[in-house]
């Protein structure tokens, strides 16, 4: 999923810069704020997949409401 965004996000950029190459600064300003917002989605993205990995990685529940239990004396 991230390298798709990611292709995505390469090609927003890639039509920003033609269009400022061009000097068709209302269209560069538009694609500049779509380029913006696809690379704010990858950002997101990326965190989501980095959360979900650290929590895997220590074994916390995605719940963290609740507190954890204490611990047993025997």
């Amino acid at each position: 999923m991230l390298d798709a965004k990611q292709a995505i996000l390469d090609e927003h950029h890639r039509r920003f810069q033609t269009l400022h190459q061009e000097g068709r600064w209302e269209e560069a300003i538009h694609q500049i704020h779509v380029t913006l917002r696809c690379a704010a989605d990858l950002l997101d993205e990326s965190l989501r997949v980095l959360d979900e990995a650290i929590e895997t990685h220590k074994g916390i529940p995605s719940d963290r409401s609740a507190p954890p239990p204490p611990p047993t004396t025997t």
